[in-house]
């Protein structure tokens, strides 16, 4: 199968970028970091109006209705631009609301105005402090505490709302570990190219560094790998919009690829740009620090890994990873 992105499409994507190129998204960060949410919520609430956020709302609350596609898309560019906040479980918890009593959150949501969380069975939610309102499937709590990214904080309060499981919550969980993929592409994909910008800059012994074999073959890896995860991730999304059988092995698939290659552009970056690359004064980071999360939210590669090989031996495919790593 041949996937070719639409004009309409890539359009939507090139909108994205424009808005996100001239948020100055470090700064938002750091002022997140730093404890000041008001700008996120600004720039969350220019999101909204620019129609992310109601990629995965029902058409009756002012929504779309799920494009797996376009929400692929926009969470690529997203990660890319190291776009803070509960991302993915905004998203995911959207596909949970409708027909509950909170389903009146939801034009909110749409338009920005209302940002959600959400935890798995036994999980922790991404930055409930910051959201309006926290789902939780299952039972449990945990205090808020600090992610090893510094935008992000984890911890499930006693007023989450408590979702059974059941086919409904594992699509949100499904959902969850998609766009957190995405997030993890998008994030790689600015690593390398940041990365490629510095060894085509950075001199030692009077030539630039990306002219040494050894970076030239570490920078290679890194693109085969986010190159080789792409089609995994879109064609996820495809079998989610497809209701196809093996929407859950494919996403688990598409996690573990996007993962792993995200981290592996962190782990580049740091090595390539050196003592710099430690600093919290160095933008880039942010990124690093971002990608060694998305990593492990929503599915460690080694639990995915281990789905699609259960899949293939015939066993429960459906069966999601440990609740204790999918938020970190």
């Amino acid at each position: 199968m041949r996937f070719v992105l639409d004009t309409e499409q890539r359009d939507f994507a090139a909108s994205l970028d424009a808005l996100l190129s001239a948020a100055d998204i470090p700064a938002v960060v750091r002022a997140r970091a730093a404890g000041d949410d008001a700008p996120l919520r600004a720039l969350w609430r220019r999101l909204g109006d620019a129609g992310v956020f109601a990629l995965a709302v029902p058409g009756e609350f002012g929504g779309t209705g799920l494009l797996p596609v376009e929400l692929v898309l926009c969470c690529v560019e997203l990660g890319r631009h190291g776009m803070p906040g509960p991302l993915a479980e905004t998203f995911a918890a959207s596909a949970l609301l409708a027909g509950t009593e909170q389903a009146g959150l939801l034009p909110g949501v749409a338009s920005g105005q209302v940002i959600l969380s959400l935890a798995a069975d036994g999980g922790q939610a991404a930055d409930p402090d910051l959201a309006d309102a926290v789902l939780r499937i299952g039972e449990g709590k945990a205090p808020l505490r600090q992610s090893l990214d510094p935008a992000r904080r984890v911890g499930l309060p006693d007023d989450a709302i408590g979702i059974s499981a059941g086919p409904g919550s594992s699509a949100a969980t499904e959902l969850a570990a998609l766009a957190t993929a995405a997030l993890a592409l998008g994030a790689g994909r600015h690593l390398l190219a940041a990365t490629v910008e510095y060894a085509r800059t950075r001199t030692q012994f009077g030539t630039p560094i990306g002219g040494f074999q050894a970076v030239k073959h570490r920078l290679a890896d890194v693109l085969l790998q986010l190159d080789f995860a792409e089609p995994l991730l879109y064609g996820a999304a495809v079998a989610l919009q497809d209701a196809a059988a093996d929407t859950a092995v494919a996403i688990a698939a598409a996690k573990a690829a996007c993962g792993e290659a995200g981290y592996a552009a962190a782990r580049a970056a740091l090595q390539l740009h050196g003592a710099i690359g430690y600093t919290d004064e160095f933008d880039l980071s942010l990124w690093i620090r971002r990608a060694r999360v998305l990593r492990n939210a929503w599915g460690t590669p080694s639990a995915c890994r281990r789905k699609v090989l259960e899949s293939r031996d015939g066993r429960d495919s459906r069966q999601g990873p440990r609740p204790d790593r999918l938020v970190r």
